[in-house]
């Protein structure tokens, strides 16, 4: 885990982007912004899906609050794991989730499960995950 805590002092904009200067020190996934993003991506995908039309198709209710959660969920394994190959291998997985999000998103906008304010929100913290992840991915690999 050295190299980890190593590379979030050297990289702290992958994390906590407002704040270039200081480097939190990152003792456990729950510190790191990504995760924290992931949570509240999930906790919004959870208050959608349980009204309404979206409430009664179980079938992209389930999947839509699946790939969601395996956003942070797979952050949270990847950091816990000894190595940086498997730590990067999760965050691969969290990514396609993400993307995964952003295509469920879009079916259930195309249905009218959702409207277009509340799909351009939830569209727009995917993207932001995805963004982050990459970035994440980006700096393990190649620093």
């Amino acid at each position: 885990m050295r190299k980890l805590e190593s590379f979030f002092c050297l990289f702290p904009f992958v994390l906590y982007p407002s704040q270039f200067m200081t480097s939190p020190r990152i003792e456990q996934f729950e510190d790191l912004r990504v995760w924290q993003n992931g949570i509240e991506l999930v906790k919004q995908v959870y208050l959608l899906t349980k009204q309404g039309d979206f409430s009664k198709d179980y079938g992209l209710r389930d999947q839509l609050r699946r790939s969601s959660v395996s956003i942070p969920t797979n952050i949270a394994e990847g950091f816990e794991r000894s190595s940086r190959k498997e730590y990067l291998q999760f965050l691969n997985i969290a990514k396609g989730s993400a993307g995964e999000v952003r295509s469920l998103l879009k079916v259930a906008l195309e249905i009218d499960y959702l409207n277009q304010s509340t799909y351009q929100n939830l569209h727009s913290q995917a993207t932001q995950l995805s963004r982050m992840l990459s970035a994440q991915i980006y700096a393990i690999k190649y620093h």
